[in-house]
């Protein structure tokens, strides 16, 4: 379904945006409503998030995305790279073709502002934009999407080397590994391995999951740790992030070997991800702003996946869904600041201005809860 009108006019006109948002455009209750009476729209909310998106974020003359709602006007990559993939989620949603013609110029803009050209210094950052352009080739067939997600791949695999056992550096200095560099880089692998059918690729999944495995995951538990380097494991960063990608990178993997072991692993984290290290009272906890505003969105995509690929029982399903639920009425309720649909970093609080990153975050929540109504999963 098409983006209702009066959303789709204020996403036209960029530079009058803020105009537009003066005036409610969500459709779901404010703080106040009871939660047996409540009826979500959760299409028109996710709406009303891709136009804030568009109308507190978007640089118009570099066709980027700011740093925050309050006009700071810095670049950041990886945020970016995020950004594309909300897009995505809106195209995939609506199919409109003003969608798309978003998502093109953010993949110029970030070309531009990154150098004219799509390699990077950090790993991880360009292993994001490879996901997202995967995720759009498979979406539109466009094959500037494809091109550069092969680009940024060839360069990701410069990163191995032997040092700790094998594993992808962080960046270009190459003085840690870590899951951020590994876990998507192994999402990567599978994906293109299902796209283009090389055995090589496969094999690439495979070593980097194992080498993940082996030594940034606590076997007990399924807890992922953050990284390594010559010191030891850093076992004290316990970040949404790491566990969102590593249940991810083990659905990819189930779908392509039907192999058990993976999406139990799967499992073993996400139900881990579902405890008091990462949760209070069943709601993800704040992780700050900056980068970190980013780690929840990238647990809430990896648990769709466990969701809606990884031929889970239905408990498991229920659960999971039911997790999202709250996590989304929550914000929605209590998190989300009005007219402007702003989200904080902290998603039973209201905040006037906030990060991109924090703001993708939401974005995914809410997209995400927009899928479930459209499978059937939620009301």
């Amino acid at each position: 379904m098409n983006i209702p009108i009066r959303l789709f006019a204020c996403a036209l006109l960029i530079t009058s945006l803020s105009a537009c948002l003066k005036e409610p455009v969500d459709e779901g209750p404010g703080p106040g409503a009871g939660k047996k009476t409540t009826v979500f729209n959760w299409e028109k909310n996710a709406d009303s998030t891709y136009v804030s998106l568009l109308g507190n974020f978007y640089n118009q003359t570099g066709k980027y995305y700011n740093e925050n709602s309050a006009g700071k006007q810095d670049f950041h990559y990886w945020r970016n790279a995020h950004a594309l993939d909300v897009l995505l989620d809106a195209f995939i949603r609506t199919n409109d073709p003003q969608v798309k013609t978003r998502m093109d110029e953010l993949l110029e803009g970030m070309r531009v502002k990154n150098g004219n050209t799509y390699i990077n210094h950090f790993y991880d950052d360009m292993e994001w934009l490879a996901l997202a352009c995967l995720r759009a080739y498979e979406a539109t067939s466009d094959a500037k999407y494809k091109t550069t997600a092969e680009l940024l791949w060839t360069d990701i695999k410069t990163g191995w080397d032997e040092t700790w056992g094998g594993g992808i550096y962080w960046n270009k200095e190459r003085k840690n590994k870590n899951t951020p560099a590994n876990a998507p880089a192994c999402i990567i692998a599978a994906r293109i391995y299902q796209l283009n059918q090389q055995p090589d690729d496969l094999a690439w999944a495979k070593k980097i999951y194992q080498w993940q495995k082996a030594n940034l995951v606590d076997p007990a538990t399924g807890l992922v740790w953050d990284g390594l380097d010559g010191t030891g494991t850093n076992k004290a960063w316990k970040f949404t992030y790491n566990q969102g990608v590593y249940i991810g990178s083990g659905v990819e993997l189930y779908k392509i070997t039907g192999e058990a072991v993976y999406l139990n692993d799967a499992l073993k984290t996400a139900n881990n991800a579902l405890t008091g290290d990462f949760t209070q009272g069943n709601i993800m906890k704040d992780e700050g702003g900056g980068d970190g505003g980013l780690f929840k969105g990238i647990l809430v995509r990896n648990l769709m996946l466990l969701i809606t690929d990884g031929n889970i029982s239905a408990t498991d399903k229920t659960k999971f869904v039911n997790f999202l639920k709250l996590n989304a009425e929550t914000l929605w309720q209590q998190g989300t600041y009005r007219p402007s649909i702003l989200f904080g970093s902290k998603w039973t609080s209201i905040v006037t201005t906030t990060d991109l990153s924090t703001q993708l975050s939401g974005a995914m929540l809410i997209e995400a809860a927009a899928q479930l109504k459209e499978l059937g999963l939620i009301e």
